[in-house]
């Protein structure tokens, strides 16, 4: 396939700008130009595009224009040399890059997330208005909606046989579960990771409730209601919210950053026992159309032994439950089992999955049922189980063809604004500037 796209990559300070570079694109040159202020992240990132284009099985072939300044922000904007930039790293310019990128028409795609405060938020409204003048695209890497057991799930609660619909449930019992647990330290391409600084400092990266949340808020809106146009506040309507600290060392942070004093920035939030505090958690309640929602975000230092980040989701139906567990007794691999609402419904839900697997291998050959009791196991080809680095390519081809299509799905953009209004409105509820109902 003839190249069409090239990339830019604008201040790469985030591991997950190079992920998206783990595998070549037909229709994308091989020469990628990058704009970025000489230092660390850049040369982080520089060595990971290096070790894919010389690792031995199915290396890459990047060429690399880096174009190193202090002014490299406007010389990005100047030379334009592409029509498709790369945004991932420090969110505290985030949106001013986003719209730099789209002012000179290129088409975004942006890691997440987009904005990490209400005034962030009020930019990346501008932005996507912006977007639509320029006819290009602004889009944000959704990684999680590519991973097989959420997938599964979605799919599993379109078979009304099976799922029935979709509870209310309540603010104690919601109707939609979402607990995301990560760490600090952990591998990225087979390396122990090396943190920026910054990356603690929630002024530069954002709290973790509107970080990582920005996933498990935009997994609530795919799979409760694919394909709908979602509003704020119309539709969604934040009860309650919160946020805490995770404690690092100095010793922690040393391991992962490199460095072996806290720089200037985070002292404010260094504790009399001189750990860092930084707000990683959180937690947001809500409701969605009517459908009482919780996402949570959890933060440790590192995972134990064996195990790495993990995602717990439920949704309950009216005559089942899709559960996906990732724990100890599922050997830290994510799970889906389908559920009888009640002890009653057991046998009908069996007779339900007999008659629809079918239709759900239509679209994931291979995918069978295991009973496990009253409950069913989904047995998924390992096929299936890419892991989280090759999402990445996924979602980058998935925008490469909106691209050359010249359009997002019609509800793609009115749902990311919503869903940064959620976060960002979360967190000030969190912080004590907001009260629910306001």
């Amino acid at each position: 396939m003839k190249a069409t796209m090239q990339l830019v990559i604008l201040d790469p300070g985030h591991f997950h700008a190079a992920l998206l570079q783990k595998t070549m694109y037909a229709n994308v040159d091989a020469t990628v130009h990058v704009y970025a202020e000489e230092g660390p992240d850049l040369r982080d990132y520089l060595r990971k595009i290096e070790s894919y284009n010389a690792r031995p099985v199915d290396p890459t072939s990047w060429k690399m224009q880096v174009h190193a300044s202090p002014d490299f922000l406007d010389r990005f904007s100047a030379d334009r040399a592409g029509n498709v930039a790369v945004i991932a790293g420090n969110n505290r310019r985030k949106t001013e890059y986003l719209t730099r990128a789209i002012g000179a028409g290129m088409n975004v795609l942006a890691d997440k997330p987009m904005a990490i405060d209400s005034a962030g938020f009020e930019s990346l409204r501008e932005a996507f208005a912006l977007a639509g003048k320029k006819d290009v695209l602004l889009y944000d890497i959704m990684t999680e909606r590519h991973e097989i057991t959420t997938m599964l799930q979605k799919a599993f609660s379109r078979v009304p046989a099976v799922f029935g619909t979709l509870l209310h449930g309540t603010e104690e019992n919601p109707a939609v579960t979402k607990e995301s647990v990560h760490h600090f330290s952990k591998l990225v391409s087979g390396a122990p990771i090396k943190r920026p600084a910054w990356f603690f400092d929630v002024r530069q990266q954002g709290e973790g409730l509107v970080d990582i949340t920005t996933h498990l808020v935009d997994l609530v809106q795919w799979e409760s209601f694919p394909g709908e146009i979602l509003e704020f506040p119309r539709d969604i309507r934040i009860l309650s919210a919160r946020r805490w600290p995770t404690e690092i060392t100095p010793a922690q942070f040393e391991r992962v950053t490199q460095l072996q004093t806290f720089p200037a920035y985070l002292r404010d939030d260094v504790q009399a026992n001189g750990n860092l505090h930084t707000y990683a958690n959180g937690e947001i309640n809500y409701k969605i159309k009517g459908v009482h929602a919780k996402v949570s975000v959890l933060w440790n230092f590192e995972a134990p032994e064996g195990a790495g980040d993990t995602h717990f989701s439920v949704m309950r139906g009216s005559k089942a439950n899709l559960v996906i567990r990732q724990g100890a007794a599922e050997d830290w691999q994510p799970v889906l089992t389908i559920e009888p609402a009640t002890a009653a419904g057991a046998a009908e839900l069996a007779l339900a999955l007999q008659a629809s697997i079918g239709e759900v291998c239509e679209t994931f050959p291979g995918v069978d049922l295991k009973r496990a009791g009253d409950a069913w196991q989904v047995a998924i080809p390992a096929a299936y189980h890419v892991g989280h680095e090759a999402h990445f390519a996924q979602v980058a081809t998935q925008f490469l063809g909106y691209v050359e299509e010249g359009a997002l799905p019609d509800w793609e953009v009115p749902n990311m604004i919503a869903k940064y209004r959620t976060t960002t409105q979360a967190l000030e509820f969190a912080r004590g500037d907001m009260k629910p109902g306001t």
